[in-house]
């Protein structure tokens, strides 16, 4: 049957006139999914009971069932999902200061091979639909109880080859009628799928895209990662200027440093070489030690010349905060493992 979840309010609209209900049934609908919460048709107080028992005949409500759940020292929290057909997933919630933020998974496996990323040790089985993106932060929002305020797609997989699926789930995350999350506190991460990047472009969505950059030629990221000898480091260049033009919005720059391969000062001049004149953030990230990975982490002294040596030269840098790591919950970390 199909996942009541998997649709955006206007898509819902059009199924249920198609099966002979009102239109504004599915507003009725979505309050109760997404801000009541509820788990079961049944729940829907305000629905016929011939409606209910309709919702019941063709639709199911995904309704993930919690595998583990491990928590940092530093609040972090981190959930393996049991998504209801012999796979598995993870989702990460993080405490700051304005407020929590979720890391989401956008598909059971990854296709892109990063060298520094975990996930690469995963073969991809299958992408994620709208709604069994979304129920991540249901699930985890009705475990602790409390309301989460920023959602960024940096889990497991590639979200913008996930393209249809992950707009659709911003969608019902965006909608006020839905789980009413701003689109300026929704991040979308890809490594660099230039037509995709075109494509979100187009959307009018005003989430924030963050590129997977991590080094700032194309000897270095195609060692890194692999998409780089599809898109290199020129047209993904062009694509994100085009994007910048297109929406007037910042893009945000993700840079992974590694111990002696992309963190000395001479890397550091030539990204801000490529990056000058952009309306840009760059992200720096600790990279983080994952199992057989060949990198690691860069020197705190490293790190801090690297950001200054942007910041000197017009290139707004920060340093991630690094939160999780202790439970192998941090950027790079996450890879459905059982727990």
């Amino acid at each position: 049957m199909k996942n009541i979840k998997d649709y955006d309010l206007q898509d819902l609209k059009e199924e249920l006139v198609n099966i002979g209900e009102k239109g504004f049934r599915a507003e009725q609908i979505f309050k109760w999914l997404y801000q009541d919460k509820v788990k079961s048709f049944d729940d829907m107080t305000n629905l016929s009971l011939e409606l209910r028992e309709k919702l019941k005949e063709n639709y199911t409500i995904c309704n993930y069932n919690i595998i583990k759940k491990l928590e940092s020292t530093d609040g972090t929290k981190k959930y393996l999902f049991d998504i209801l057909d012999g796979n598995a997933i993870e989702s990460v919630l993080m405490e700051y200061h304005y407020g929590k933020s979720i890391c989401v998974s956008s598909q059971v496996g990854c296709k892109m091979g990063c060298k520094f990323c975990a996930s690469t040790g995963i073969p991809f089985i299958r992408n994620l639909t709208a709604g069994e993106i979304v129920e991540q932060i249901l699930a985890v929002e009705q475990d602790t109880g409390e309301k989460i305020s920023n959602v960024v797609f940096m889990g497991i997989g590639e979200p913008l080859d996930n393209y249809e699926n992950v707009i659709k789930a911003i969608r019902i995350l965006n909608n006020q009628k839905g789980l009413n999350i701003g689109a300026r506190h929704i991040s979308v991460s890809t490594s660099g799928l230039v037509p995709r990047i075109y494509d979100l472009a187009k959307e009018k969505i005003q989430c924030t895209l963050s590129v997977s950059l991590h080094a700032s030629n194309d000897e270095k990221r195609s060692s890194m990662m692999p998409v780089n000898n599809r898109y290199n480091i020129a047209e993904l260049m062009k694509a994100c200027k085009d994007y910048i033009a297109i929406t007037n919005k910042r893009i945000s720059f993700e840079y992974a440093l590694a111990k002696d391969n992309n963190d000395n000062l001479d890397d550091a001049k030539e990204l801000a070489n490529l990056l000058k004149g952009m309306l840009c953030h760059v992200n720096l990230i600790p990279i983080n030690k994952i199992e057989n990975g060949k990198f690691t982490k860069s020197s705190n002294e490293n790190i801090i010349k690297f950001r200054d040596y942007l910041n000197d030269h017009g290139i707004v840098a920060t340093i991630r905060r690094e939160l999780g790591s202790d439970i192998d919950a941090a950027c790079g970390q996450l890879r459905r493992k059982n727990l």
